[in-house]
């Protein structure tokens, strides 16, 4: 493998097997590290990919055992390891700021109006990077693109949707409305992955960046969810 999309699509493939709990790939040495709760045989880790057949899978028996558990995000501080999501909020928020302090007064309506334009614009602007590896990711904890892959390529449309609308003010109601609903969806699957400790990649920011799923997620859903209704109810 050559690519992330790969990448993605191995490591949601071999996730979805029972008993596994963490998946890593490293594409330089060609190599997979499966976490195991049980001792899973690897033909049933074969089999998980028998349906793509350009995926192949064989195990390394090494000379000596490795006692190392350390890994690269394990080796990184917090800041590290979320530096580029810290970075678009304070970029949206800095922005959002001076949009609602241009008038004679503070407009918290405004503020938030152009934080989520902004965040929702971002954000699918990096998912649509790379489609196919943003779908894999996301099949692997989103409760609607576990049963329907297409999902996975049809929300980064709806983030730019919601992203223009809030933008132009259009529809200030209805456009609140659809990202309650989307972001409360959403937010299902990343409150099940994080409370069962399951070690997966958040596909927030598509598969350019390797984050981490973890209370960040979150918070970055339930604050849409918290503008939005926010919006609906100051704006009645």
């Amino acid at each position: 493998m050559t690519c992330s999309g790969c990448q993605n699509k191995v490591e949601g493939l071999l996730s979805k097997v029972d008993g596994v709990e963490k998946v890593s790939i490293d594409l330089a040495k060609g190599t997979a590290n499966i976490e195991m709760a049980k001792h899973i045989p690897t033909v049933t880790l074969k089999i998980a990919l028998a349906d793509y057949p350009k995926y192949q899978l064989s195990e390394v028996v090494n000379p000596a055992p490795v006692f190392s558990t350390d890994n690269e995000d394990e080796k990184k501080s917090w800041f590290e390891i979320y530096k580029p999501i810290l970075l678009i909020f304070a970029y949206i928020t800095v922005t959002s700021l001076i949009a609602a302090l241009s008038g004679d007064h503070f407009n918290l309506v405004t503020g938030m109006r152009i934080f989520m334009a902004g965040f929702f614009i971002i954000f699918s602007f990096f998912k649509m990077l790379n489609l196919n590896g943003f779908a894999d990711s996301y099949s692997m904890y989103d409760i609607v693109a576990k049963k329907f892959r297409s999902w996975g390529y049809i929300y980064p449309f709806i983030e730019l949707f919601l992203g223009l609308g809030y933008a132009a003010n259009l529809q200030p109601d209805i456009i609140n409305y659809i990202t309650l609903v989307v972001m409360s969806v959403s937010i299902i699957g990343v409150l099940q992955s994080v409370l069962n400790k399951r070690k997966i990649r958040c596909a927030c920011l598509g598969a350019v960046f390797n984050l981490p799923m973890s209370t960040v997620t979150i918070i970055e859903d339930a604050l849409m969810i918290a503008m939005s209704v926010t919006m609906l109810i100051i704006m009645q």
